[in-house]
């Protein structure tokens, strides 16, 4: 049986796993991101990682063939490489991402955006499990997804694809004025529907006790209007995307994960209300439900593809 390496690259920690061919994985190891100290000092700690996690492997009778990376940025994973990113890590842009990993650790690698592992993830062994086709939607800190068809996740001409938080919103606007956006835009998903969107939303309102999301939320659920009114307003925007969405990519199942997704029945009822408000006749019946995998998502995504490449040079080999 193949094992492999999965890993989960963000601006805040780096995750990775052991994943047999089946996907059950060794409890996860987390390490801090050198955000600020730039690419090199990054890739330098996820070698480590995965070396350490190799080592694990070998002393309980395994051999690893190959790792797994889910990253933040746009991945070229035709060539494992780092196309564009925020300063959530500083000078990710243009990391050779797979090249230096194998480098650095002598294994096998392969890798894609980590919203695209996330969505893999699901399809694979969580709440879109058995589906042919999946969309999935993260909300959270950002909004972003991935449709994946047939086991695999499209990415696009220039592997931006899934970026679905960055079209725009009827209610992303305040007195007519479009939100700013996280990507330099204005009046976008992400910009009403995230969560630090929801927890500026409360503050335009005049909320001033709440210092992040999870605050809103409570104060939501404990009677507070304007926390709630933030709240519903997030959620609307959200099931409106999620819906308008769906009706494009005619999808067997919807997962939606992220921190919002987790919140509770205030965030969920009202996006699933919104989102089924939007479907066309024909996907009245669409599931739309939780993501079950939590931050092993993004790890069994990522050791999905390369357990394909191991796969795809076991055959090479046969053939040769």
């Amino acid at each position: 049986m193949p094992y492999v390496i999965g890993v989960d690259v963000g601006g805040t920690k780096i995750a990775g796993a052991i994943v047999a061919a089946q996907g059950t994985t060794s409890p996860p190891c987390t390490v801090p991101t050198p955000s600020r100290e730039g690419s090199e000092a990054v890739v330098s700690t996820l070698a480590s990682l995965i070396n350490q996690l190799r080592r694990d492997a070998e002393r309980t009778g395994h051999t690893i063939d190959a790792v797994g990376i889910g990253s933040a940025g746009v991945i070229d994973s035709s060539r494992g490489v780092v196309v564009s990113a925020t300063d959530s890590i500083r000078g990710w842009t243009g990391t050779q991402l797979t090249t230096e990993v194998t480098r650095r650790t002598g294994l096998q690698s392969t890798a894609i955006n980590d919203v695209h592992a996330h969505a893999l993830g699901e399809s694979w062994l969580g709440a879109g499990s058995g589906a042919d086709t999946v969309l999935f939607i993260g909300m959270g800190t950002g909004v972003g997804g991935g449709y994946v068809l047939q086991g695999q996740c499209l990415q696009g001409a220039t592997f931006t694809a899934g970026h679905v938080g960055h079209y725009a919103a009827p209610l992303a606007y305040d007195h007519g004025v479009p939100l700013p956006c996280s990507c330099g835009g204005a009046g976008h998903v992400e910009a009403i529907a995230s969560g630090p969107a929801i927890l500026s939303a409360y503050q335009r309102l005049g909320g001033d006790i709440a210092r992040d999301t999870r605050a809103v939320y409570r104060l939501a659920a404990q009677g507070d209007l304007l926390a709630a009114k933030a709240l519903d307003r997030g959620a609307i925007a959200a099931g409106q995307a999620i819906g308008g969405l769906a009706n494009i990519f005619d999808p067997h199942v919807v997962v939606v994960g992220g921190g919002l997704a987790g919140a509770g029945p205030l965030w969920w009822d009202a996006m699933e209300q919104a989102a089924r408000t939007e479907l066309l006749h024909p996907l009245a019946a669409l599931p739309i439900l939780p993501a079950r995998l939590g931050e092993t998502a993004a790890i069994r995504g990522a050791a999905r593809r390369a357990l394909e490449l191991t796969t795809s040079t076991e055959r090479h080999h046969v053939h040769s």
